[in-house]
């Protein structure tokens, strides 16, 4: 907000000289606007030399009727309520100047809120309501705009397809979640555009919309037998990335009579849509851990998707991890990262089985050992693991060791934070160092240690004074 109102007061000096409105600001920009109106105040109170001198005068002028554009919209957004009344008269004058009046609408002051209400209403058509639908929205947010929003709502509800269109591609995510709102409550969107949509827009919020609706209107489809237009929308669900989406599909295959096809979605990557596939299995009669079994039976099938090993712990039992264990070898990155967290989803991560993938090539692999492995922290060797956290590691397996040893507290996770402090990765020298600033000796360490002192020493350029003597008070050693 500070680069707003530093860009509004740069841009109220400029039109204060008489600068052009349309070349002083991105008029199609509302945070440019917005920040006009802060830029405004700002120089009132603290510059007002800066501005012509009608706006710090006293007694303050009745008659604006000789302001040009510019210097108008300096009045619109002036401090005194009546000066900002006033200019909402004259700014009929200037039909440049609506998006100060969309601004006013949720002004602190009544009567000027109202009149520029009273403005917005009679100006707002659908062409003008496109164009100033961002600010309008921006500015609905604010504690008295919500009249703004319900004249914009009731104004596009009168757009069509076409028209409503412009704002399905704004950058700006709040104005395409109120335009598909609207184009779902008008149902001026076919299913399958609604399936497309809900599986392309960035927006999680769209997403959603699009895809219930979508699924919504499929009933009717459904019912009038349509089976073709059916499958127009499944398509482009189920090939979604986003993983809502998926599901959303997924769950809509029992419905359409393709529940066989769910078997395809249960080794997905996605935790929710293997779930909603599992659903739609059982609903048809079948069971999904046999799938599941048959697949992780083949271990050295390079193809086994990594989410077929994972869903296997997800609905398998203890005695399943049998068959995960092989897979803890497997050539494929993602299958040996998932069979780690299957280990563990069923508890039965073994460590010693574990401790080697700590050293392994790929950084899934490690990230998930280290987890499997923190409840284990205590009981690794300490030399063992301060060995991985070697600068010749690789990044990744300093970056385990050190969870496990920072886990493992005592002196052994000072010493290994101490000498990662000096290592190449940034973030990992970050992290040692919050580590250092958060230890504190172990209730059942040696005090006196004179060890922790030398290291406390070491890093001291991390503490306060007062931090530090207190450190060592804790550990018994001298200051």
């Amino acid at each position: 907000m500070l680069e707003g109102i530093e860009a509004g007061t740069r841009a109220a000096e400029l039109l204060a000289k008489g600068a052009p409105l349309q070349a002083t600001l991105d008029v199609a920009d509302p945070r440019e606007w917005l920040a006009l109106d802060a830029g405004v105040r700002e120089i009132a109170w603290y510059r007002p030399q800066l501005l012509p001198e009608w706006e710090h005068s006293h007694p303050l002028p009745t008659d604006l009727t000789q302001l040009d554009e510019s210097r108008l919209a300096l009045a619109l957004c002036h401090r005194d309520g009546r000066i900002r009344q006033e200019a909402l008269v004259q700014s009929v004058r200037y039909p440049g100047l609506l998006p100060l009046v969309v601004i006013r609408c949720a002004d602190w002051a009544a009567p000027v809120r109202e009149l520029a209400q009273d403005l917005l209403r009679a100006a707002l058509d659908v062409g003008s309501a496109l164009e100033l639908a961002p600010l309008i929205l921006r500015v609905g947010h604010r504690g008295r705009g919500a009249v703004g929003l319900d004249l914009l709502g009731r104004t596009l509800r009168r757009a069509s397809h076409g028209q409503l269109a412009v704002l399905f591609s704004a950058p700006d995510r709040t104005v395409r979640r109120f335009a598909y709102r609207l184009a779902v409550e008008g149902r001026l969107l076919p299913p399958a555009e609604l399936a497309r949509v809900a599986a392309q827009d960035q927006d999680t919020v769209v997403q959603d919309l699009c895809a219930t609706a979508a699924l919504a209107a499929c009933a009717d489809l459904a019912a009038r037998g349509d089976a073709e237009a059916y499958e127009s929308v499944l398509a482009p669900l189920l090939s979604a990335r986003n993983p809502r989406t998926r599901s959303a599909g997924v769950t809509a295959l029992r419905r359409a009579g393709h529940s066989q096809q769910a078997e395809r979605f249960l080794g997905d990557r996605s935790g929710v849509v293997r779930a909603c596939a599992r659903y739609v299995v059982r609903q048809r009669g079948d069971d999904p851990v046999a799938w599941y079994r048959e697949r992780c039976m083949a271990w050295v099938d390079t193809e086994l998707p990594p989410g077929a090993v994972i869903g296997l712990a997800e609905c398998g039992t203890r005695a399943d991890a049998a068959l995960l264990l092989p897979l803890l070898m497997h050539p494929v990155t993602g299958v040996r990262a998932r069979a780690v967290a299957g280990l563990r989803a069923l508890d039965c991560g073994d460590m010693e089985r574990l401790r080697p993938l700590l050293d392994d090539t790929a950084a899934a692999v490690v990230r998930e050992t280290a987890v499997s492995l923190l409840p284990h922290a205590k009981e690794l060797p300490a030399d063992w693991l301060l060995e991985r956290t070697d600068r010749e590691r690789p990044r990744h397996v300093r970056v385990g060791a050190f969870r496990l040893l920072d886990a493992r507290g005592g002196i052994v996770a000072l010493r290994a934070a101490v000498g990662l402090l000096e290592d190449p990765d940034v973030k990992l020298r970050a992290w040692a160092a919050q580590s250092v600033q958060r230890w504190h000796p172990s209730p059942d360490g040696r005090r006196g240690d004179p060890e922790v002192g030398e290291l406390l020493d070491r890093c001291r350029h991390l503490f306060s004074d007062y931090v530090l003597r207190r450190r060592k008070w804790e550990a018994g050693v001298g200051s």
